[in-house]
């Protein structure tokens, strides 16, 4: 189905529940169901701030399960003899204590992986203080994404990049990692990913490691981190990820060049 066709997805908002008593809950997750396939996608919250306003709402909250979580979603649909309609009605008879689901929502989309990234950004992101009406917040992940997502689609390479690839299938069983897009060439591999400089550099480290890991595993793959901006000198924290990058070999592409980034990857993917 070309991108630019109209599409009747299903979804759900999965929620933690932890005091039902209290009805005490906060947003984590969407499930998006695509009919058409029978196919389930999933977006789980990942950000150090999401993470945050969990504890904020329960100190001892099980950050392990909701790390998991969404690779043991995924398979559970594809073992499902139903495949995923069959898992989520099977979800709504049975969950009921720590995760609830919302009432199923359609909605009609172009794209599968844009409307999974809005209705993340629009019901689970940690919110940024600003004016109603504007984009999601440039220096977020989320932020960086979705901009990265339109103009790689703009470019016309975007249909021909994988998305959310598991770092497990290069590190150890059980890590959360999901590497934002990838691409193959002639026998190259390709992984890019969406960093923001202005927050955690965790997330910085954790994709160095990947990295090296991979080329543990890999002979020929390359590297680039979406940034929200160029590293600015005097800033130690820009400075310390530029540095953990180019001991990795990974090349950093701030948003404003990512036009260019992407006329380079074009001929690669053709």
């Amino acid at each position: 189905m070309s991108e630019e066709q109209l599409q009747t997805l299903t979804y759900r908002i999965l929620r933690y529940t932890p005091n039902l008593i209290r009805d005490e809950w906060i947003n984590v997750g969407v499930l998006l169901h695509d009919p058409a396939r029978n196919s389930l996608h999933v977006r789980l919250i990942e950000e150090d701030e999401a993470f945050a306003r969990l504890r904020k709402l329960r100190y001892d909250a099980e950050e392990s399960l909701l790390r998991t979580l969404q690779s043991d979603l995924e398979a559970q649909a594809s073992a499902h003899p139903q495949g995923a309609a069959g898992l989520l009605k099977h979800f709504d008879e049975t969950l009921s204590n720590l995760l609830q689901m919302s009432p199923q929502r359609a909605v009609l989309s172009a794209n599968l992986e844009t409307e999974l990234e809005r209705l993340y950004a629009e019901h689970v992101a940690p919110p940024s203080y600003r004016p109603r009406g504007a984009v999601e917040a440039a220096d977020t992940r989320v932020g960086i994404r979705a901009h990265a997502m339109e103009i790689f689609r703009r470019g016309g390479i975007f249909g021909r990049m994988q998305k959310g690839i598991r770092a497990a299938e290069y590190t150890f069983p059980g890590d959360p990692l999901r590497i934002d897009f990838a691409w193959r060439s002639n026998g190259t591999r390709g992984f890019v990913h969406t960093i923001a400089l202005a927050r955690d550099p965790r997330q910085a480290k954790e994709f160095a490691f990947t990295a090296e890991r991979i080329r543990a595993r890999v002979s020929d793959c390359r590297f680039a981190a979406v940034t929200e901006t160029e590293p600015i000198p005097g800033n130690e924290r820009h400075q310390f990820v530029a540095q953990v990058f180019a001991e990795q070999k990974i090349e950093i592409v701030p948003v404003p060049r990512l036009d260019d980034f992407t006329n380079r990857l074009r001929p690669l993917l053709q």
